[in-house]
């Protein structure tokens, strides 16, 4: 290794290691070093873990549909609570594994151990001092932990240890109802955990549409208990932990704290960058290059927090990766980013595509919506509730944005999300084919509602259209729509 090196990457999370496969694409002088375990956030305790416990949650939970199939014996099923934790926690090492995998037969260009900035292009880890052209920082984040409760001891979890237990606890409360709240809160009551929400906010999940956080609401209130608009407490008693927000108050065995994550910047030396830092101790950071005030430094991924999302951290970890290593007179390259995609892995699933509700104008936009109730798949699969809203620009139809909390909503968001990427109409998106019978002739039917709503001097437009069949009413037939 050279007396200077071409990159350092700080942090060998999903963004870090997404930076490493293009680094090593244009040179081999570098390093990566890590604090801590070695292996992705999102493998070790954040989006794997998580969705395998919905699984088994959910898998248990469609025993309450099986009378109304003709299915009968459902009440002879339990749950062992130690057995759906070691399936979490062995799947989870083998997704754990496949990561560490892309930093194997490094040498020495992998560093355990804590890096601090010295200046641009100046750092320290072990006591050694490195030069490098470009550096980026990709330390990721930690769950947001008050220091009192942390004084409660192992009855209080985040993410980091709640997948660690040994056995599910009979009750639980769970403090934040974001997207990690909600998941989390949904998968524990259908393992049969008495649980209890707290949440600071009146909407849910990352919702800002009032009508489709009502349904929300009004779906996961059935299956747990929801307190919002207060601030909660802990305290302990002598049987376990006592919260309330001042006008509720329960007593549970455990707590888990899904209060969001912080960029772990602690120490790390972003003053010593000669750049101004906002009151959270962060740089301004250009989305489009991820570059620090024109510096050879590129703050990337959950370190930026910015969208705490894998497939965003990886897109950062691109663009960072690619960056760095450009040639210092060649600067830096902007890319523009992706269609906003955020998705909640509930039941129904949440999900915000595009532009959230209250990012628009509500006077230049029409809303398209569809009830799941009488949708006639989801009627067949007893999964015929929840709404789904798209929003489209009433001058001239132009997809924007959508809320749902819906069934597919998974495979709803994506659809969506790649027709707004690719800047289609309502028009343009009712012109593909819907097979039938399928989730997705719900959305048809948001997108004819919408039509409804644009001016008849915009549907005129659309008169010699070829794909004429997209002013087709819908049938009114659940079996058909």
């Amino acid at each position: 290794m050279s007396e200077t090196i071409d990159v350092a990457i700080i942090g060998a999370g999903s963004t870090g290691l997404a930076a490493l496969r293009e680094v090593r694409k244009r040179t081999q002088n570098f390093v990566i070093i890590n604090d801590g375990p070695w292996g992705t956030t999102c493998a070790r305790v954040g989006c794997m873990p998580s969705k395998l416990l919905i699984e088994a949650a959910n898998a248990f939970h469609h025993r309450h549909t099986f009378d109304e199939f003709g299915i009968h014996g459902a009440d002879h099923l339990a749950v062992d609570g130690a057995a759906v934790l070691r399936r979490v926690r062995r799947l989870r090492d083998e997704f754990v594994a496949g990561t560490l995998e892309a930093t194997q037969g490094l040498g020495e260009r992998a560093i355990s151990g804590r890096a601090q900035l010295l200046g641009e292009g100046w750092l320290r880890v072990n006591g050694r001092e490195l030069r490098a052209r470009s550096i980026i920082i990709a330390t990721g984040s930690r769950p947001v932990l008050p220091e009192p409760w942390r004084a409660l001891g192992t009855r209080v979890h985040t993410t980091d240890t709640v997948f660690e237990q040994e056995n599910l606890p009979a009750r639980m409360a769970v403090v934040g109802t974001g997207p990690l709240g909600i998941e989390l809160a949904q998968a524990f009551a259908r393992l049969g955990v008495a649980v209890t929400a707290f949440g600071r906010s009146h909407t849910v999940a990352g919702v800002s549409d009032a009508a489709v956080n009502a349904v929300a609401l009004d779906l996961l209130g059935k299956e747990f208990t929801l307190h919002l608009g207060g601030d909660a407490q802990l305290s302990a008693t002598a049987t376990g932990l006592r919260v309330s927000d001042g006008t509720h108050e329960v007593e549970v065995d455990q707590v888990l704290a899904a209060l969001g994550r912080r960029p772990n910047i602690d120490g790390l030396g972003l003053e010593t960058l000669g750049v101004a830092l906002d009151e959270h101790g962060l740089p301004v950071v250009d989305r489009s290059t991820l570059q620090v005030g024109g510096l050879r430094v590129f703050l990337a991924g959950d370190a930026n927090a910015a969208a705490p999302l894998l497939h965003e951290a990886a897109d950062d970890g691109y663009i960072a990766g690619i960056n760095a290593t450009q040639p210092e007179a060649a600067g830096v390259t902007c890319f523009v980013r992706r269609t906003p995609l955020a998705i909640v892995f509930s039941e129904p699933g949440i999900a915000v595509a595009g532009r959230s509700f209250d990012t628009l104008d509500s006077a230049r936009i029409v809303i398209g919506e569809v009830d799941f109730s009488h949708q006639g798949r989801a009627r067949a699969g007893q999964r015929n509730h929840g709404l789904l809203r798209i929003y489209a620009d009433a001058q001239n139809g132009r997809l924007l944005g959508s809320e749902m909390c819906s069934p597919a909503a998974e495979h709803m968001a994506h659809l969506l999300a790649l027709a707004i990427g690719r800047s289609l109409t309502v028009h343009d998106l009712l012109g593909m084919p819907f097979y039938h019978p399928v989730l997705e002739e719900g959305l048809r039917t948001a997108l004819r509602n919408a039509e409804k709503h644009l001016s008849n001097q915009l549907l005129n437009g659309y008169a010699d259209d070829a794909a004429d069949l997209a002013r087709c009413d819908g049938s009114g037939t659940s079996a058909l729509d």
